[in-house]
């Protein structure tokens, strides 16, 4: 009855019932024992009891191993999304290592042949024409350079008629051909002799007055630094981005021993000296423009007070948006990247910063942070197979290829088609738009943007929310970043002089990273900030159109006399007609010399 009561009760199994019934029996030699028999009841009592225990340790280690399951699928799951994330750093750093570097690749016959089965990684691409260039003549590229005409004269030996003996006469010249010739550097020494003038009356009353010559001013007391070779070294260092030790090796060819140490001397003092008020006031013009870029670059300085020489700074950079005015391009050294430092560069500027998805831009007070939408394309792109980022190109708004339009996927070919890529789609629709309205007046610009790009990030943001990537993945990545930005992401929209991606910081970004592969580092923080304020200059007049190296010189020949002039540095900015006239042609340093320049026009 005991063991019947458990089977009802759930604690034992039948089969376990008949177990306890046919012990009973084998034990007691029959089934008709009296139900008041104790010895009895309390066999069946203990057999209840180690089969109640026996069942708990079963479900006891049931448990455990349902627990251990779980556990192990959970590592699985993990391990899966590691080899996932590990895969793909891989094929990053083997593209990095041996593939393109650039987003913009082309696709060969090779790739294009290319194919897999599986049918969520093919896409169609619409066919694209690029506009002809129309093809320069010789005399239009040369047009610039000077032109000096060789004439070629007969021998007096045949200057007579071959038949008659008559003395021929000149009938006039033709030209056989056009050679380029290059005169490379030339370095001599400037001796500047001052004349002196005494007065002949004076002198018989031995009292004689003497006049002397006013020379022009030394770029470098006791060196013999000239506004020429300095801008000659600054213009090599940091625009041709030749190092000392190889400016030397080619000085030496042209007969001049010059070495490194006094090349960095001459850069250093003379762009801290003379182009820091240039610099100072382009600082101040440009936080009065409504639109500013800025991007930031690693760089590396040895000896710097309490850090070590393996420490890791930044050449920050700022530059003036599409408003029409003339575009300024600023770099700024810092040991770091904390916030701290835009905000310090940016302090009395109140417009639109556009930037990358950084963090320390929202330090900045008062300003709208504008994401660059290139920086977002580019996660969804990383996010791509590598043979599928083979033949995809990505759209530039600068691009001179024409494109037809892009039409955003529907439902049933997001269904096709990787998720990446129709992230990508999206953000290349945004470019063609983008393309199109270039070139328009800013406040025309801002409202056909509006008219056709908002139902786009509509689109946009209603798919992102549909998606479910896998953790750690590329593509999370990408979400994420999207989600996180997205209002900053569209900022663009508030003003017709942003732009959609912040490439024109990054190309600056480039022109002191071009520079820093072939120097390596910066010595000293003086420097990395006398590079900053070379490479301001430098870019400035690039931006103006300017003869880059002419302008270092103009710089150089006039500072020394009016570096303390407000008046005569606003005349050294790269837009005044005075540089605009002096510094649009080729370079001059014959005419226009330290004792012979025209005067400021003050």
């Amino acid at each position: 009855q005991t063991a019947y009561n458990a089977v009802m009760d759930g604690l034992i199994s039948p089969p376990h019932f008949f177990i306890i019934y046919n012990i009973s029996r084998k034990k007691y030699g029959g089934a008709h024992m009296p139900a008041d028999n104790e010895e009895y009841t309390r066999l069946l009592e203990e057999m209840v009891e180690q089969m109640k225990a026996h069942i708990l340790s079963q479900d006891a280690r049931i448990l455990e191993q349902e627990q251990t399951i779980a556990d192990l699928r959970s590592l699985v799951d993990d391990l899966r999304l590691l080899k996932a994330g590990l895969e793909e750093t891989l094929e990053e750093f083997k593209r990095q290592l041996f593939g393109t570097k650039s987003e913009k690749t082309k696709t060969s016959q090779a790739d294009a042949a290319v194919e897999t089965e599986d049918p969520a990684s093919k896409t169609t691409v619409k066919e694209h024409t690029r506009a002809k260039k129309k093809k320069t003549t010789r005399d239009e590229r040369y047009a610039d350079i000077p032109v000096r005409d060789v004439v070629i004269p007969v021998p007096d030996k045949d200057r007579r008629c071959p038949y008659c003996n008559a003395e021929m006469m000149p009938l006039g010249r033709k030209e056989v051909r056009t050679e380029l010739r290059i005169t490379p550097a030339k370095v001599e020494r400037v001796r500047y002799m001052q004349e002196e003038l005494i007065c002949p009356e004076c002198r018989k009353d031995g009292d004689g007055t003497i006049v002397q010559a006013q020379t022009p001013a030394p770029l470098m007391p006791h060196s013999p630094a000239s506004p020429s070779a300095v801008a000659y070294v600054m213009f090599d260092k940091s625009f041709a981005s030749v190092p000392y030790y190889r400016q030397e090796a080619c000085m030496a060819q042209l007969g001049l021993k010059l070495p490194r140490e006094t090349m960095a001397n001459w850069y250093i003092r003379c762009a801290l000296e003379y182009f820091q008020p240039v610099y100072d006031r382009l600082h101040g013009l440009l936080l009065q423009r409504g639109v500013i870029h800025a991007d930031e670059t690693t760089c590396q300085v040895l000896r710097e007070k309490g850090r070590a020489a393996e420490s890791t700074s930044y050449m920050w950079l700022y530059l003036s948006g599409s408003d029409g005015l003339p575009p300024i391009v600023l770099y700024e050294y810092q040991a770091g990247r904390s916030g701290d430092f835009p905000k310090a560069f940016l302090d009395g500027f109140s417009g639109i910063v556009q930037c990358d998805g950084y963090s320390g831009y929202n330090k900045v007070e008062d300003v709208i942070l504008a994401v660059c939408c290139a920086h977002c394309r580019r996660k969804f792109y990383e996010a791509l197979p590598t043979e599928r980022q083979k033949q995809l190109k990505l759209l530039d708004i600068n691009s001179e290829t024409e494109v037809k339009d892009i039409p955003l996927p529907g439902p049933e070919q997001m269904k096709s088609i990787i998720p990446a890529e129709i992230g990508l789609m999206f953000f290349n629709k945004l470019f063609f738009i983008e393309k199109g309205l270039k070139g328009m007046e800013p406040d025309l610009r801002k409202a056909k943007r509006l008219e056709k790009e908002p139902p786009v990030w509509e689109k946009f943001w209603a798919w992102v929310e549909t998606l479910k990537p896998l953790g750690g993945s590329k593509l999370e990545k990408a979400v994420n970043y999207a989600i996180n930005h997205r209002e900053t992401l569209q900022s663009y929209l508030l003003d017709g002089r942003c732009e959609l991606s912040n490439n024109a910081a990054e190309r600056r970004a480039k022109s002191y990273a071009i520079g820093r592969k072939n120097s390596l580092f910066h010595t000293s923080v003086a420097g990395a900030k006398a590079g900053a304020l070379v490479y301001s200059m430098i870019e400035t007049a690039k931006a103006n159109k300017l003869n880059v190296f002419q302008y270092l010189y103009i710089l150089l020949l006039y500072m020394p006399d009016h570096k303390d002039d407000p008046a005569a540095v606003e005349i050294l900015l790269p837009w005044s007609s005075f540089i605009k006239e002096h510094c649009t042609g080729l370079i001059d340093v014959e005419t226009i010399t330290p004792e012979n320049k025209p005067q400021l026009p003050l």
